[in-house]
């Protein structure tokens, strides 16, 4: 892929904005369109919920009845791929992914960008300073080896979405990769430095797939432990106008380049390519892309648009495009070695509900197939990326009236590449594995009662004391409920005796899938406590929802 130069945002921007934060421009005085339009509906990755109001400013401007509905970035991407899209378009921050096959290629009619936002590395203002990076001329000589250097020396320590779920965490790391192999042309696997990798993962400490909930533990953990985000620079700028942070970020763009999101609006269904003309024509021009710049602290691509904003969007320099490769080898074996091999592993439990009520409306049923899938029976391309992987430990911990025994089961390590990436089978040793966990799910039984919190808390000890023997593992609970806890101690006590926990016990977050006739406001307070969400499976497939899950592990 060729290198194309981007205007670059500098040190002006962020104050400007931060100044400005995010802005709603007037609505178009164009008379509405009739409601009885047929709904235009675009597939949009979550990132794009703060451009929403498009959707009532789209209908009075074009006439055309723009209707989001959002999902995470591989989820979208495999419903494009597999034609299960129902949708006119889709809009992504990038679809590079997406186009690096003829089957993507085929699926998609036409593509128009419509708004730019880089990747960047917002820094801490007290560890910018302690690196020399708050001085602007060595800012502007930062590199992605720096950034790794940094990281593998202990003095970086960042947030960033999981990279094989999201698209600013997988466009992060192939900026490491593109970076440390020198390559201005496009990348092939063996020209992949592996240690460049695991270098620049050690300053990884929090991850998540939802660049909302990162920020917020962002918030709460911002210190010498937790001094950097990378993310698209429109939303490093927005968390900066916040007012929440403890101490503003210092945007840093790499030197030899960053990958950036230039969100291509894409034409799915031919029978609407009328109202798809209309909507680039009007998200192009110069009322909805003064609105996008001010709302979504997004770059216009409209150059006179650009040039009436550039009191905000001033420059001194050229920033430079990283090459995407086209090769879908490179990057479906970047995620799988960042999964079994590069990231640190992962520890688990999974709290399961086989009280009595979960042997109505087949809930058993539909537990164990979630099981299942997660242990290899999903082929798809999300259930590749959320299976169980290498190195991973899970405990199975099942109950009911009483917390019963966990059963452990351990995924091995594969076989490891000298050089490069190399794309290997899975072992006989984890497919038996996996096979143990699919049998396991196969004896469980409904009956009895609900004792959730005295269960949440057993898996709490018992993962506490797995990270005491094992600290090199990230651990997390995953808890499943359909009902009301109805045996053992309360919400009260558990408050209480989760209170008595360890630092490092109360640090390990616990994830809790609704389902059936469970709590709402009942999981939201347990998880509030203990630091995780609430998935809802109640109108979704749970082996969906366990998919999900499996992105903030």
């Amino acid at each position: 892929m060729k290198i194309c130069l981007r205007i670059a945002l500098l040190a002006g921007l962020l104050a400007i904005l931060s100044a400005c934060g995010k802005q709603d421009s007037p609505a178009p005085a164009s008379p509405p369109a009739s409601h009885a339009a047929p709904v235009f509906e675009v597939l949009a990755t979550s990132d794009l919920k703060d451009a929403q109001a498009l959707e009532k400013m789209a209908l009075q401007a074009t006439g055309v009845n723009l209707r989001f509905r959002y999902g995470g970035t591989m989820e979208s991407t495999e419903a494009v791929l597999t034609g299960r899209a129902h949708a006119a378009a889709a809009w992504f921050a990038n679809a590079k992914y997406l186009l690096s096959d003829s089957q993507g290629q085929s699926r998609v009619k036409l593509q128009e960008k419509i708004m730019l936002s880089p990747i960047a590395v917002g820094v801490s203002e007290s560890a910018a300073r302690a690196l020399g990076w708050d001085r602007p001329e060595v800012a502007a000589k930062v590199t992605w080896k720096t950034i790794t250097e940094a990281a593998g020396a202990g003095k970086l320590f960042y947030a960033l979405s999981n990279p094989a779920t999201s698209n600013q965490g997988f466009m992060a790391l192939m900026g490491v990769v593109a970076a440390a192999a020198g390559k201005a042309e496009a990348l092939a696997p063996e020209d992949v430095n592996r240690q460049a990798i695991a270098t620049f993962l050690k300053g990884y400490k929090l991850s998540g797939d939802n660049s909302s909930y990162l920020s917020e533990k962002f918030i709460e953990g911002q210190g010498p432990r937790l001094n950097a985000f990378i993310n698209y620079e429109s939303w490093l700028l927005s968390l900066n106008a916040s007012g929440k942070l403890r101490e503003k970020l210092l945007l840093v763009y790499p030197r030899e380049g960053v990958a950036t999101a230039d969100y291509p609006l894409m034409l799915l269904d031919e029978a609407r390519r009328e109202d798809y003309l209309k909507l680039v024509d009007w998200l192009k021009g110069k009322e909805a892309q003064t609105w996008l710049a001010q709302q979504t602290l997004r770059r216009p691509v409209n150059s006179e648009v650009a040039a009436s904003l550039a009191g905000r969007f001033t420059s001194s320099g050229l920033l430079v495009e990283l090459p995407f490769s086209p090769n879908r080898q490179l990057a479906d074996g970047l995620i799988s070695a960042y999964l079994n091999e590069f990231r640190k592993p992962v520890a688990s439990t999974f709290v399961l509900d086989v009280s009595g009520s979960m042997g109505r409306e087949k809930r058993l049923e539909r537990l164990i197939e979630a099981i299942h899938y997660v242990a290899g029976d999903d082929a798809s391309l999300t259930g590749r990326i959320a299976r169980l992987n290498e190195r991973e430990k899970v405990w199975l911990l099942p109950f009911s009236t009483r917390p019963g025994k966990p059963e452990l089961f351990e995924i091995p390590a594969g076989k490891r590449a000298g050089k490069g990436l190399a794309a290997n089978p899975e072992s006989a040793a984890k497919l038996k594995v996996m096979a143990a966990v699919r049998d396991y799910a196969d004896t469980l039984r409904a009956d009895g009662g609900t004792a959730l919190y005295d269960s949440v808390l057993v898996a709490l000890q018992m993962m506490a004391e797995q990270k005491k023997l094992h600290p090199d593992y990230q651990y997390s609970v995953i808890g499943f409920t359909d009902g009301e806890n109805s045996h053992g101690r309360g919400f009260q006590a558990f408050q209480e005796d989760y209170a008595r926990l360890s630092e490092d016990a109360r640090a390990i977050p616990v994830f809790m899938i609704l389902f059936g006739d469970a709590q709402e406001s009942e999981l939201k307070a347990l998880v509030k406590v203990t630091g995780g969400l609430v998935f809802d499976a109640r109108h979704t497939p749970l082996y969906s929802v366990f998919k999900d899950i499996r992105a903030y592990q």
